[in-house]
């Protein structure tokens, strides 16, 4: 794909013109993103889902009540849930939100296909939302890029512009529903199936429903804090550093008061914090680790017996196919010299760079793929930790 080529999904902006004008600057709301948009699954099958152990849901209640019974402006309720849950609702005035789809409908997933103008390892997943008429989950704002694509019914979206880390929410409820929302001039508008709205970090937002049958789908995008970076990167060197890396002052002078801490010694214990975060190696390293891993780890099914690399590669002469574990995370970092590291899952091996750059994209892995060298023991090494499955596996 060019990325000067026109993408109707972007309203005709070029992938260059979307990154460079939009990306985390400003929002942007694209008529007819999607034309003809036939959502990949209905309202019916996404209460189906939130039934299930393990799926991540909730229950947005507008106006409901506390565990007390006593009355409230919103009301959180985790799945899963029963078919009484839903019997008892009222029509109006609440939402469905179901987290992950893309890990259990194979149709949501091939959504990502869209949005190959970002790096893969930036996608997070695909939530979707269902709401009678006026469900929202009130106006907040998330620190991260979303798109909102509109698959059934429709929705009144309305923007609040940028707001501080510090804004006022409602206390005492598991949502961070904003105390105040003001909305801009212009920024309110009705979405059909189809439309979409980007929305960078930050933005304040409200969704609510205009319809029956108001499906909204929720593209979003990895964005790790820096304190848990920064908590994340030094557990990772922590492993990895000698003992005998301490702080050090030799050559420094007598003190002038033996009670003092010094500008001196805060700047020798400076260097060796930064010296030692200053390893562009090591930080890519964890930094492809932690945007592979998986959101749940669960669904990673480990083998329990090794594979052997011969029956693997007698397996896929013999015409199988192996496929790519929905929600299962690849990336590849180019370490030089034809080598590089394949990200799997929060785990990475070396291997050859056309091996790493075939297995983290979207391309078939059948035969062909043995024509690399290595491929046999790190497709074996994917199998056994879940990362990949048997194509016939999908079909049982």
């Amino acid at each position: 794909m060019s990325i000067d080529a026109p993408l109707a999904m972007l309203g005709g902006l070029s992938a260059a013109e979307f990154l460079r004008d939009y990306w985390q600057q400003k929002p942007v709301l694209i008529r007819g993103a999607f034309p003809d948009f036939q959502c990949p699954l209905s309202p019916d099958e996404l209460a189906g889902l939130a039934c299930e152990e393990g799926i991540e849901a909730r229950l947005v209640e507008e106006h409901g009540r506390d565990e007390q019974g006593q009355a409230h402006p919103w009301r959180v309720s985790h799945g899963p849930f029963g078919d009484a849950t839903f019997a008892a609702l009222p029509d109006r005035d609440w939402s469905l939100l179901v987290q992950a789809v893309d890990h259990y409908v194979p149709e949501v997933a091939e959504l990502f296909e869209h949005f190959t103008f970002l790096p893969r390892w930036r996608l997070d997943d695909i939530m979707i939302s269902y709401a009678p008429p006026g469900g929202s989950v009130g106006p907040h704002v998330d620190q991260y890029d979303v798109f909102l694509l509109q698959g059934m019914g429709r929705r009144r979206w309305q923007l609040g512009g940028r707001v501080d880390d510090d804004a006022p929410i409602i206390p005492g409820i598991d949502l961070r529903i904003l105390e105040h929302f003001g909305v801009e001039p212009g920024d309110d508008w009705v979405l059909e199936p189809g439309d979409m709205l980007y929305l960078p970090p930050g933005w304040a937002h409200h969704g609510v429903s205009q319809s029956d049958d108001c499906l909204t789908l929720s593209v979003g995008f990895r964005a790790p804090s820096a304190d848990e970076s920064l908590a994340s990167f030094a557990d990772f060197l922590g492993d990895k550093l000698p003992d005998s890396l301490r702080y050090s002052d030799a050559g420094m002078v007598p003190p002038a008061d033996t009670g003092e801490l010094d500008d001196a010694a805060i700047q020798r214990m400076r260097h060796l914090l930064l010296d030692t975060l200053d390893d562009p190696t090591r930080l890519a390293q964890w930094f492809g680790r932690v945007m592979t891993q998986p959101k749940y780890v669960d669904q990673l099914v480990p083998n329990e017996a090794p594979t052997d690399p011969a029956d693997l590669v007698a397996a896929l002469q013999q015409g199988e196919e192996l496929l790519r574990t929905p929600g299962s995370r690849l990336a590849w970092h180019d370490l030089g010299e034809g080598r590089a590291t394949l990200f799997a899952d929060g785990d990475g091996a070396e291997c050859g760079l056309a091996l790493a750059r075939h297995v983290a994209s979207a391309s078939v892995l059948d035969a062909e793929v043995l024509a690399y060298a290595g491929a046999d023991v790190l497709l074996a090494a994917l199998l056994d930790a879940g990362s990949l499955a048997w194509a016939n596996e999908f079909e049982d």
